[in-house]
């Protein structure tokens, strides 16, 4: 008895797993959806159903309710989807991208050699989008280990057939983006993460949060395009991936002002197609005052953010 052997099965359950119809992978999503959104066995529903009514304070409670199992079912159909796509080829994640609305604007982007940042937000599935951009692109991505080896494993094998260049999430992986950018190069970043540490205090859903500025900074100094993308399942077994401007007062200002209007940006998606997001993070607790927030009575919770929310009203006026 080895952990070696433990190892080497769990990778290949993943990419069993991975090989099964993605149809097969949405039905059981839709099984699990059904058990947590009936029993509440998980911790994930209750993070879900808190960030939605930060989010949302005025929506109704039923349609709030609604909403909340839609998020989890689309969440958790995610999930699925992403062992799917990282254990296929680029040819088949290509395929289930059926229609690319705004296609214009990337090769526009890319024609202007000036490097270019894609701003990628925790909507529906948007690890099906890498193999497609991999066509046009040499990506240089920022890239946190993931802690199982196993699964780590099968994440990079996908990155290898993508031929994407992994960094560090440090100085030295910044560093190495910076240095493709004004080459040319593309990265993509998913900006609505809490740093580390430090972090501005940017507003988001009108709540101040500590906030990575990467993204804006990296628009700023290499003067590269950004253009926001994200993809959202359709209702014939794959995709629709969706390329947009972003307003272009982001390559004005410092990193603060560029820093919120990729949250201006993402709110306004958010908005749009709310049951879409990924909802499971604990993003509002990146404020001193909410900290607690997800360890807490629901209703102490919601005093706490209208208090935080309600000071920054006034100091904006």
């Amino acid at each position: 008895m080895t952990q070696p052997n433990s190892s080497h099965s769990s990778y290949h359950l993943l990419k069993l797993i991975s090989r099964q119809p993605i149809q097969l992978g949405r039905f059981f999503a839709r099984l699990v959806a059904m058990l947590v959104n009936t029993f509440q066995l998980s911790k994930i529903s209750k993070i879900i159903q808190l960030n939605l009514q930060i989010a949302f304070p005025d929506l109704p409670n039923a349609e709030r309710q609604q909403l909340t199992k839609q998020a989890i079912r689309n969440e958790i159909t995610s999930y699925f989807e992403f062992i799917s796509v990282w254990g296929s080829s680029n040819q088949k994640n290509i395929q289930r991208l059926h229609k690319i609305h705004g296609e214009h604007y990337f090769h526009e982007a890319l024609a202007e050699k000036k490097g270019l940042v894609l701003v990628i937000p925790h909507f529906g599935t948007w690890e099906v989008m890498n193999a497609w951009l991999s066509q046009y692109t040499q990506m240089t991505i920022l890239y946190k280990p993931v802690k199982n080896p196993d699964a780590d494993r099968f994440v990079r094998d996908a990155r290898s057939r993508e031929q994407a260049n992994l960094v560090p999430t440090d100085e030295s992986g910044v560093r190495q983006v910076f240095k493709a950018l004004k080459q040319g190069g593309t990265t993509a970043i998913l900006p609505d993460h809490t740093p580390d540490h430090g972090g501005e205090m940017i507003d988001y859903f009108d709540i101040p949060l500590a906030s990575s500025s990467l993204s804006a900074k990296l628009i700023q100094k290499t003067k590269g395009k950004a253009l926001f993308i994200y993809a959202m399942r359709n209702d014939q077994d794959g995709f629709d991936m969706y390329v947009e401007p972003i307003n272009p007062q982001i390559y004005e200002g410092n990193a603060e002002d560029g820093t919120l209007i990729i949250h201006q940006t993402l709110e306004q998606l958010i908005k749009r197609h709310p049951a879409h997001y990924h909802w499971s993070y604990k993003r509002f607790s990146a404020n001193k005052a909410l900290k607690k927030i997800y360890d807490i009575d629901e209703t102490e919770a919601l005093k706490r953010v209208a208090e935080v929310r309600l000071q920054r009203s006034q100091e904006k006026a």
